[in-house]
């Protein structure tokens, strides 16, 4: 079963666990060399950060690629970043899943509710927003149901509009929430350092 596979990739990764500012930080290497980061909130186990890093064809480390959490504002903390910084009118895209749901956020979007269209593509196995006012596009996939090769349920599709921001929430199937739970547990075996110990303790 391929939820299995995932959790035992996971497994069999090499893990690394810090515990600060109230975030428990795992480190996963993997046997093929692809990295993956995940930060938690240490009381309510909630996933805040999850981003991966891959070597490119020369062997060397690539940047992280962002999967779950905030974006970091581009040219943030670079010369010259006052000349090239983002509109802050332009729509921000960013996923923050919730314990029963993953969500994605789209700020700077203004238009009523009634404008947009949120719907599931199944052959490309994609999410797609319109607007009926063709000012916004997006097309966004959910990597956790093709790392578990489930399919996509227009059912479990839902959307809200507030503040300027469209709110997309899509239900996690009960095998994905019982893949997390396993990796909770799996997690606990890990042992931790805190920020003060030094360097982390590997698995």
């Amino acid at each position: 079963m391929a939820v299995t596979s995932w959790l035992e990739s996971l497994r069999a990764a090499e893990k690394t666990a810090l515990l600060q500012d109230g975030k428990r930080m795992v480190h996963y290497l993997f046997p093929d060399g692809k990295e993956m980061a995940e930060e938690y909130d240490e009381k309510t186990s909630e996933l805040l950060v999850r981003k991966w890093r891959v070597k490119n064809a020369l062997g060397a480390l690539g940047q992280w690629q962002l999967e779950v959490g905030e974006p970091v504002l581009s040219g943030a903390g670079s010369l010259g970043s006052e000349l090239i910084k983002e509109s802050n009118a332009n729509p921000i895209f960013m996923r923050k899943d919730t314990k029963t749901s993953f969500q994605w956020r789209i700020r700077n979007l203004p238009y009523p509710k009634d404008v947009y269209s949120v719907s599931v593509a199944q052959k490309e196995r994609c999410v797609i927003v319109r607007t009926t006012n063709k000012k916004y596009y997006k097309k966004f996939s959910i990597p956790d149901l093709d790392r578990h090769q489930l399919p996509l349920d227009d059912s479990a599709l839902s959307f809200a509009h507030a503040n300027c921001t469209l709110i997309i929430s899509y239900q996690k199937p009960k095998e994905v929430l019982a893949a997390e739970s396993e990796l909770q547990k799996e997690l606990k075996k890990v042992k931790t350092a805190h920020s003060s110990d030094g360097d982390c303790k590997t698995q």
